[in-house]
């Protein structure tokens, strides 16, 4: 056995069969519903135990992510959709009409993470118009994190599901 294909051996290009894959999904959504904003949710839960300091490092971290998602929605939100959508749709393409596994698999992860991108900006639209702050601006955080983990928790079953059924077809040829 040679050493390139111990190497593809262990990183299999099927995606729904491969543990990396699922490693790189979990990730993902762990990652997204740590990072409300941008903002570490640590800092929201710490901010309401001890106050003070802690709630205005919060409202200062929240302040420059919200001015930087807005800034960059501004300047390049419309080059970025517009490149988003496309990307998305030659996913989709490749994925569910040319059956191209890996186009699947990348589909089912940034599909739903482009909602979450979009819902980052109304969040953070609101947060700016309304000027948010203490409670307000927590209770704001903790909606946005908790619809964050209601998607993922949505996605990352269809994705098992659809995993599934990919494998089982491979497993199972001719079904």
């Amino acid at each position: 056995m040679d050493w390139y294909e111990t190497v593809f051996e262990l990183i299999d290009m099927r995606s729904f069969s491969n543990l990396w894959y699922w490693i790189a999904l979990a990730t993902a959504w762990s990652t997204a519903s740590h990072y409300v904003l941008g903002v570490p949710y640590d800092m929201v839960t710490r901010a309401e135990r001890q106050g003070g300091q802690a709630e205005a490092d919060l409202h200062d971290v929240v302040r420059i992510r919200v001015a930087r998602l807005l800034y960059v929605e501004d300047v390049s939100g419309l080059v970025l959709v517009g490149l988003g959508a496309a990307v998305l749709t030659t996913l989709a393409l490749l994925g569910f009409v040319y059956a191209v596994e890996f186009a699947q698999a990348v589909f089912l992860i940034a599909a739903p993470m482009s909602l979450v991108g979009w819902l980052s900006i109304r969040c953070a639209r609101e947060i700016a118009r309304s000027g948010l702050h203490g409670e307000a601006l927590r209770d704001r955080l903790r909606r946005q994190r908790a619809v964050v983990q209601g998607i993922g928790m949505v996605a990352i079953f269809v994705t098992a599901m659809w995993g599934m059924y990919q494998n089982f077809g491979v497993a199972l040829p001719g079904y």
